[in-house]
């Protein structure tokens, strides 16, 4: 039997339209939906339809990735903090791929974790789209991972 790698996988079936899928207008909105239905991902692309079509890429390699690049929305078991607080801070830590490309935009999907990127990201294949992220939500997290962290401080300004 022939080896057969991931591109010779079909892509999936056509998911529904972006435009079909219910959208989350507000951060508590959201926190309810992970309560509800743990195993849920960001991702910030053209959506559903395009990425039906293609595997995520690592831009500095070149190389095509098994799966979806995506940030997960459960709160680890060692985060104290509201469920609100995490999820604007996964949101927050990738909105700048919708910022650099108004054709990308913030959507929730769920899938099979098949790998991990680069950036020790999720990889997810098997992907059923959930819902698209209003941009009123985005701008709710963005405000509050602004106001409830120190953005962009590292280990290295710890002292």
């Amino acid at each position: 039997m022939p080896h057969r790698s991931h591109t010779d996988v079909p892509p999936n079936p056509q998911p529904p339209a972006h435009d079909d899928l219910r959208r989350v207008q507000h951060l508590a909105q959201l926190a309810a939906v992970v309560r509800a239905c743990p195993g849920l991902y960001v991702r910030y692309s053209e959506g559903p339809e395009k990425d039906a079509e293609r595997s995520s890429v690592d831009s500095e390699s070149g190389l095509e990735l098994p799966g979806l690049s995506v940030n997960p929305l459960d709160a680890e078991e060692w985060w104290t903090r509201p469920l609100e607080d995490w999820l604007a801070r996964q949101l927050s830590q990738y909105r700048h791929l919708a910022e650099k490309d108004p054709s990308r935009f913030a959507w929730i999907l769920s899938g099979v974790v098949c790998g991990r990127g680069p950036d020790c990201e999720p990889l997810l294949r098997d992907v059923e789209p959930v819902a698209i992220l209003a941009d009123e939500l985005l701008e709710e997290a963005r405000a509050r991972y602004a106001e409830n962290f120190d953005a962009g401080r590292g280990p290295a300004d710890a002292g």
